[in-house]
């Protein structure tokens, strides 16, 4: 069976030249374009936009109206920086919004009838491989096995495995906007607001507790998204230099303190903490709770953050499979 990368290089052969890939997630619409020669690239534009194509009705499996609209001129955009970068190649895929919304094929429908692009929406598995391939491009995992962590605003992809192959991956349905809407009520979120969290995960993370007693990974490995923030968080507070490496530093000490910030602060008084910025100051509470309980069940020895996720993760594999 094809993967969708094979599917849509079947007749496409990379030498010298100028792809993008569009990752159209829950919250946020990722824009990559790179220039490809054989195993070699560089990344001449990143973009995102806050599409929030989940907000409103991500729990009753619709996407709105007015979130298609948002989808329609974020692609717009992204369309005319295209053109003028010459690509020749648009690679766009949609997440847990748009495979599980009713409409769905609709939307995907609607946004190639108003912007010329066509999206593929992939599974929840597709999506861990393609977050695995990105994290290890930028983490080097090598042969120390990690759990990859990836909060999406729809879903959540953990994965266990390391520099040379995967051991284990689950795509579960219990992103950060779905948890928001679900749970947080109040702001700042309230203690039985936590606990109903953590009673969820309980009931929900099960495959992924007998994943870890089985392959026993020693490193958490975050992905891009929430982590970012948290890892910005972290150099602003300790001084370090902000880079924009591949990987970023955060510490679980660390990640403690800024845990107990998040959830005693509302919104406006998490605005004015040094690394927030308003993409992840809404959905960040209830991501860190996740955060939480996954180190609170389990002992890692390490925290990595990797700043690649899933468009370059579907970048490593078209090198990869046109090599």
């Amino acid at each position: 069976m094809e993967t969708p990368i094979q599917s849509l290089t079947s007749s496409f052969q990379l030498l010298i030249m100028r792809i993008a890939i569009i990752d159209m997630g829950t919250n946020t619409f990722h824009l990559l374009v790179a220039e490809i020669e054989n195993q070699d690239f560089r990344i001449l534009l990143q973009e995102r936009i806050p599409v929030k194509i989940g907000v409103g009705g991500i729990n009753q499996g619709i996407i709105i109206p007015a979130a298609i609209d948002r989808a329609i001129e974020a692609l717009k955009k992204f369309k005319k920086d295209l053109d003028e970068l010459a690509v020749v190649k648009i690679f766009a895929f949609g997440t847990s919004a748009l495979r599980n919304a009713k409409n769905g094929i609709e939307v995907v429908s609607k946004l190639k009838e108003n912007t010329g692009i066509e999206t593929k929406i992939i599974s929840g598995d597709e999506e861990a491989t393609y977050i695995y391939a990105g994290v290890n491009l930028a983490l080097n995992l090598e042969k120390e096995k990690s759990l990859i962590m990836d909060i999406g605003g729809g879903s959540v992809e953990f994965i266990i495995g390391n520099g040379e192959e995967i051991f284990w991956k689950q795509s579960f349905e219990i992103g950060a906007q779905r948890l928001l809407e679900l749970f947080q009520t109040h702001d700042p979120i309230l203690a039985n607001e936590i606990d109903e969290l953590n009673h969820y995960f309980e009931k929900k993370l099960v495959p992924l507790f007998d994943a870890i007693q089985k392959h026993q990974p020693k490193v958490m490995a975050g992905s891009s998204g929430t982590f970012d923030t948290l890892s910005d968080i972290y150099c602003i507070q300790s001084s370090i230099a902000l880079k924009g490496s591949p990987e970023t530093p955060l510490a679980f000490e660390s990640f403690e303190n800024i845990y107990k910030e998040l959830i005693s602060k509302n919104r406006q008084e998490r605005m004015q903490i040094p690394g927030m910025i308003e993409l992840r100051v809404d959905m960040i509470v209830v991501a860190s709770c996740l955060i939480k309980f996954i180190l609170v069940k389990y002992r890692f020895e390490k925290i990595r953050v990797s700043s690649y996720s899933l468009k370059e993760g579907v970048m490593a594999s078209l090198i990869e499979q046109n090599h």
